[in-house]
């Protein structure tokens, strides 16, 4: 159950336990008037100061479908800031394994908008990076992360087939190279992303609550909110995030584990939410549609290690066989991820499970690449 949140409309500065929020359609306007109130420039040390903007391109969606961040947000970050004579900017990003970071910064804007506004864009796949102390775990750290001075994390709020949310925190693994990525998901996922943000810090939190998918990392499914946030604490964002999304932040682990390292706070009766403008208090009334598409889907599949991207496809191709009544006939566990390599079985999805007896191969493959093979191992098991 959603919980009761005192809401305050000052305008002062804003407090480590207080998360911003503003409604509407001018994302571009909205954000500069955020970041005005939440005065973000006397956050900053100086003009010269390092900055890094660091948004969620996933993967080469555009923003509508849910999965990435919205080019305008970035660009009323850019704007505040220039306006106000800090010049050292960049915005730096990875995407997922199996996409190619330069796609998705093309398809989803940003390299017009670098362009637009005379500022570099990183690709964190290609970067050079080093092993790191991240409060008792060694974590591989793309240099050009380590070596800002401010960083400012603009994630997307949504749904994810591993993690159940993924917003903060969890934005913040598009800064270590793939081969680190790859072994986040024999860690477990939540243990090293609540050391990555230990050992890599963000100094401030603008959240694309826009339209976010809340069942797939990947999108396809957005569900229109047209809000944006800001704080500071990427823990108490991600609990409030949890809680928007119907679960208690305990429900989710790297956040909790990510308190228990001194990250930040996950005391929701702690939390002030100060809402910017009159559609504001109106639109936050409104709840979110609980959905728990993922579940069911998920009972089919055996999961051990799996990377984002492999699991991020395989659960939509489910969805799209759910759809055409094809889901029903699976009466076998899908194999997927790490922890197959080198073993037998029967059904399996990515060359992890090259040996099982069916298996898609890629990797990752894609959605619709799943989807097609277990509609023809369906349809001939069958006929």
């Amino acid at each position: 159950m959603q919980r009761d949140f005192h809401f305050d409309e000052r305008t002062d500065f804003m407090k480590e336990n207080e998360i911003l929020k503003i409604y509407g359609t001018d994302y571009k306007e909205m954000t500069k008037r955020l970041l005005m109130e939440a005065e973000l420039e006397k956050r900053i040390p100086g003009k010269e100061t390092r900055i890094g903007i660091k948004p969620n391109l996933v993967s080469p969606s555009e923003a509508s479908w849910g999965a990435t961040t919205h080019p305008e947000i970035v660009a009323g970050i850019v704007e505040y800031l220039q306006e106000r004579g800090f010049s050292n900017l960049l915005i730096l990003e990875g995407s997922w394994v199996g996409d190619k970071t330069s796609e998705s910064a093309e398809v989803c804007g940003y390299l017009d908008l670098c362009s637009q506004y005379g500022i570099p864009f990183v690709d964190t796949q290609k970067d050079s990076f080093h092993a790191r102390d991240c409060k008792g775990l060694k974590l591989k750290l793309c240099d050009q992360a380590v070596d800002l001075d401010f960083l400012i994390n603009v994630p997307v709020l949504k749904g994810h087939c591993q993690t159940k949310l993924t917003c903060a925190l969890k934005n913040m693994k598009g800064l270590i190279p793939n081969q680190e990525k790859r072994h986040f998901h024999a860690l477990g996922l939540h243990k090293p992303i609540a050391h990555l943000n230990a050992g890599l810090h963000q100094d401030f939190i603008v959240v694309d609550h826009i339209c976010g998918d809340l069942d797939f990392e990947d999108g396809g499914n957005p569900v229109v909110r047209n809000c944006i946030m800001a704080a500071a604490d990427p823990v108490l964002v991600d609990a409030h995030a949890a809680d928007l999304l119907y679960y208690r932040p305990e429900e989710i682990p790297y956040i909790k584990m990510a308190e228990e390292l001194g990250v930040g706070s996950a005391d929701l009766s702690r939390l002030q939410i100060r809402l910017i403008g009159e559609k504001s208090t109106v639109e936050d009334g409104k709840r979110l549609p609980e959905s728990r598409k993922v579940v069911e889907l998920k009972d089919a599949v055996e999961e051990v290690e799996s990377c984002s991207a492999c699991y991020g496809y395989l659960i939509p191709a489910l969805a799209m066989l759910k759809d055409e009544g094809l889901f029903e006939k699976l009466h076998e566990k899908i194999s997927i991820g790490q922890g197959f390599r080198g073993k037998e079985g029967t059904l399996g999805v990515g060359n992890c499970t090259r040996k099982f007896a069916h298996s898609c191969p890629g990797c990752p493959p894609t959605e619709q690449e799943i989807y097609e093979f277990l509609k023809t191992y369906l349809n001939g098991k069958n006929a």
